[in-house]
């Protein structure tokens, strides 16, 4: 049996090592790895009770299993979300939590700047259901107020977006959405439960590649939806258990192997995206350099407002367009050219050729995705190491001049914070054969920041109606 957790709030280190464990009657420390597609029953009367839903036992893999079980109320408890379901992959919880929801005549409205196969299924997918959507400029909020003057079912957006880290004013896109009738749908897969809480700002429904950061060591793949209980049991359970975009038991156990070390992992990878964002605009080949809490982004104020640290990606534009880029990218020697991100290998890639080739060249110029830019996710490596590594496929560009000096390695700061605990979700009902935390009472004392980065993360700000 696992250990009942304290009834106090618990800090997002402690949350991301304890959260969800419950243990089998063999008192293992690691979480177990139930690799069964089925369960057995004591009797052919417990099945029937199980299938009526009158008794808790698990029944198939397709629709719950111990080990999923464990990372569900994990993330849910480190997201302040009343409820979690797995999916296969990031696209399959974006792909649930919208077509669960919707039907046809619905009206989407949905940030222009989306990952590519997230702006397929808004783009594309959903018209082929009688779903009507509409595309918005994700920091133009006169563009929201007119799409969201009307009913709409669903919004769904991406902040920072992917890949030119542009940010949507939450609480006021939330809002414009509630009174249009619409749940609200974020991807927050850049920032992580960790450096931003959609919820605390009005967001309905979190979705989440756990592919990124979570597993973040190259892996496996899996995704996540968070949202309230009723809405996860009634909307999207069904969904889930009927068309079977089910987590596998192993990739679930390597997600939660990684989050033990996400609090650890990224504050590190946001220390050295920061310093290398500031050494690319110090850079003459460098057109532009995109990094949310860099005094230069557009949207700082922001960024700072609903962030707790600008994240690790850094987004550029090299001069001389895509031949360039090429050049750049097949110069790095620690770097790896890959679509991939939040990896501990640091990894390059260029999305007009690969993550947007799809999306066209028209929407790529509204989105600001020129054949220059690249979008660099800051990995583990030694900070000093990977601008030298940067440096040095720049002044490939330019052969001819002479070798341009190096900056001195960049020394290490301070550790830094991610963010304060969560609000305490409200209590779910007991999932079945399992010993749980109790639900974190309300009213104790203010949990301090987990680290020193940027300062805990800010209270939604005031709305204005």
């Amino acid at each position: 049996m696992a250990k009942r957790l304290p009834d106090r709030p618990l800090r997002p280190a402690t949350q991301l090592v304890r959260g969800g464990q419950m243990r089998s009657g063999f008192d293992e420390t690691a979480e177990a790895l139930f690799l069964t597609s089925g369960f057995v029953y004591d009797s052919a009367e417990q099945a029937e009770a199980t299938f009526l839903g009158q008794v808790q036992h698990y029944q198939y893999s397709r629709f719950g299993n111990p080990t999923v079980s464990m990372l569900e109320e994990r993330l849910a408890l480190l997201e302040g979300a009343e409820a979690c379901r797995m999916t296969a992959t990031g696209m399959a919880a974006v792909h649930a939590s919208m077509l669960s929801h919707l039907k046809a005549g619905d009206r989407v409205v949905a940030s222009r700047a989306l990952f590519g196969s997230c702006h397929w299924i808004v783009s594309t997918l959903l018209p082929r259901y009688g779903i009507r959507t509409e595309f918005v400029d994700c920091g133009d909020l006169d563009q929201w107020k007119a799409a969201l003057s009307t009913p709409a079912a669903l919004v769904l957006l991406e902040t920072p977006s992917n890949p030119m880290l542009e940010l949507v004013d939450l609480a006021a896109v939330c809002d414009l959405a509630h009174r249009a009738g619409a749940i609200v749908v974020v991807d927050n897969v850049f920032a992580t439960p960790l450096l931003q809480k959609p919820m605390q700002f009005g967001a309905d429904v979190i979705v989440y590649s756990c592919t990124k950061h979570m597993d973040g060591q190259g892996r496996v793949l899996g995704g996540a939806v968070l949202g309230k209980k009723k809405w996860v049991d009634e909307v999207l359970q069904p969904f889930i258990r009927n068309t079977g975009p089910s987590l596998s038991p192993f990739n679930t156990w390597v997600i939660l192997k990684g989050l033990e070390t996400l609090h650890l992992r990224l504050p590190a990878m946001c220390r050295s995206a920061a310093a290398i964002a500031d050494f690319l605009a110090e850079r003459a080949e460098v057109a532009r350099v995109l990094y949310p809490f860099r005094v230069d982004h557009p949207q700082q104020a922001l960024a700072k407002a609903q962030m707790a640290a600008g994240g690790s990606l850094v987004t550029f534009d090299v001069k001389g367009g895509k031949e360039a880029a090429f050049r750049f990218m097949n110069a790095l020697g620690i770097v790896d050219v890959s679509n991939n991100l939040g990896d501990s290998k640091s990894l390059a890639t260029h999305p007009a050729t690969t993550t947007h080739m799809r999306v066209g060249s028209e929407e790529r110029a509204k989105l600001g995705i020129t054949d220059g830019t690249i979008r660099l996710s800051v990995g583990l490596e030694d900070v000093a190491d990977l601008v030298d590594d940067l440096a040095a496929a720049l002044d490939s560009l330019t052969p001819s001049a002479p070798p341009k000096r190096r900056p001195a390695p960049v020394e290490p700061l301070a550790e830094p914070p991610v963010l304060a605990a969560p609000e305490p979700p409200a209590e779910s009902a007991p999932r079945p054969k399992r010993s749980r935390p109790k639900a974190e009472p309300k009213g104790e004392a203010e949990v301090p920041p987990l680290l020193d980065l940027a300062g805990s993360l800010p209270d939604a700000p005031s709305r204005k109606h």
